[in-house]
């Protein structure tokens, strides 16, 4: 066999032709005492019968010395480091980075008309060991492109058509189902509009879902409206003039983040009304914003930070080779009341 050719062996290669977990396979590599020597022996068997070649990062890692991980966002530099839930998921990401002495590059698009560049530079360059993938849209195919290479790739977010890839995320339809809940259950509003982002994400799918489903199950007469924003301040300020002009005796608006929350408040008092005595609101993520409002806006608060060292914590586990079989786990959130939905005895 060639060495170009042992080089495309990888370690789900291996996993298949012994009929074990990938994680297995790296731990038999590894000598962990874990794995029986009867399958330590098949897999070496297979290893070399294949040509596979172990991946240089994990043997680095192992060794102590340094290696580098890549954050791969498919958005703008200017979107990535203007946007607060991007700064939060690399501060996670960096400090579980710099733990491992580890390097970290962040790839972004030039533009919003190169939508394969943020990928391409890490599949070619081979400059990463492994990458974390954020804020990616349902339909980008090079998600998957990034998940059968034999690069080690961790998601971030929910990817149902990716139910064998290594992700982390929140529940995102319970969170939205829990604000809603507090929208109808506590506050007594029935006519609410949901401001959604692009229904390409899974996040803005997932926290429409749960809204739907809260006021479903409500068993109290609920009626909605949708409009449609980017998660922008300035989408959110546009959706909720939509609703405004849509839905009459309009009760609460929640949008599916804090900026366009924000943006919803202009536009509301811009037509003379009163928060929350005229109209309720409720925003998600609480990265900053919605503190800093008057009302405060009441929100689901989602641990980037959080998500960022889990991302990373993963990641490198499977460089490592000691990850277990790659599984969506999920961190809790909270919902945070503020003063933005009307008085609240909790």
């Amino acid at each position: 066999m060639t060495a170009a050719k042992r080089a495309n062996v990888t370690l789900k290669d291996v996993a298949t032709a012994v009929g074990i977990s990938q994680s297995a396979v790296s731990m038999a590599l590894s000598d962990h005492p874990r794995i029986s020597e009867t399958t330590k022996e098949a897999v070496r068997a297979a290893a070399a019968r294949l040509g596979y070649v172990p991946n240089s990062a994990g043997r680095a890692l192992r060794a102590g010395r340094s290696t580098s991980i890549a954050v791969v966002v498919p958005n703008t530099g200017q979107h990535v480091f203007g946007h607060p839930y991007f700064m939060h998921l690399l501060v996670g990401v960096t400090a579980e980075a710099n733990a491992r002495d580890a390097a970290l590059m962040v790839s972004t698009n030039p533009d919003e008309t190169h939508g394969v560049a943020a990928y391409e530079r890490v599949l070619r360059s081979q400059a990463a060991s492994g990458a974390i993938i954020a804020s990616a849209s349902i339909s980008d195919r090079n998600v998957n492109r990034m998940v059968e290479a034999a690069l080690p790739v961790v998601l971030v977010g929910r990817f149902v058509h990716l139910p064998h890839a290594a992700s982390v995320g929140i529940d995102e339809i319970a969170g939205a189902a829990a604000i809603t809940r507090h929208l109808v259950e506590d506050h007594g509003l029935t006519r609410i509009a949901h401001i959604s982002g692009p229904l390409d994400h899974q996040t803005a799918v997932d926290r429409y879902e749960g809204f739907r489903g809260a006021l479903a199950a409500s068993g109290r007469p609920c009626t909605h409206t949708l409009a449609v924003g980017d998660f922008s301040e300035e989408s959110g300020r546009a959706a909720a003039r939509q609703v405004l002009d849509s839905m009459t005796d309009l009760q609460a608006i929640f949008a599916a983040n804090d900026e366009m929350a924000y943006g919803a408040m202009l536009e509301i008092r811009s037509r003379g009304l009163r928060i929350p005595e005229d109209i309720a609101l409720a925003g998600y993520d609480d990265f900053g914003v919605s503190r800093l409002t008057t009302p405060g806006i009441t929100t689901i608060h989602v641990p980037a930070e959080a998500l960022g060292r889990k991302a990373a914590d993963i990641l490198f586990d499977l460089l490592d080779g000691t990850a277990p079989d790659p599984v969506h786990t999920v961190l809790p959130f909270d919902l945070v009341i503020r003063e933005s939905c009307g008085p609240h005895s909790g």
